[in-house]
């Protein structure tokens, strides 16, 4: 299996493509502000749509989408506030996860889940 990044990367653009086939328009891959990073930023119809991405090559551990903490979540929400004045978005945002679980190295399960947490 791949490095650890290399992981990484390669569930961010199976993530990017899955969005793409459901016809998100992607606005932004790992858009930085400060100290917080959103994965994928894109567009559902007028939405932005915030995804984290999780990626892993087993559940021994756990379920990807249970490592997004309290903390990253607030990370993601600082983020977006920025991004929303930045761009002067005026409608709904969603903030998902995408959880990605390779069973070998090209065999893969994803879980997508839309509103997956609301600002506190």
């Amino acid at each position: 299996m791949a490095t650890h990044n290399d992981l990484g990367w390669r569930g961010e653009q199976i993530a990017v493509e899955y969005l793409e086939n459901l016809g998100y328009r992607i606005l932004n891959r790992n858009w930085k502000c400060a100290r917080a990073e959103v994965d994928v930023i894109a567009d559902q119809e007028g939405k932005l749509i915030f995804v984290e991405v999780k990626t892993r090559s087993s559940t021994d551990y756990g379920q990807p989408e249970e490592f997004v903490s309290y903390k990253k979540e607030r990370q993601l929400e600082f983020a977006s506030s920025a991004y929303i004045e930045m761009r002067n978005h005026q409608g709904e945002i969603r903030f998902d996860i995408i959880a990605i679980v390779f069973e070998n190295k090209d065999i893969y399960k994803i879980n997508h889940i839309e509103d997956a947490f609301w600002p506190s």
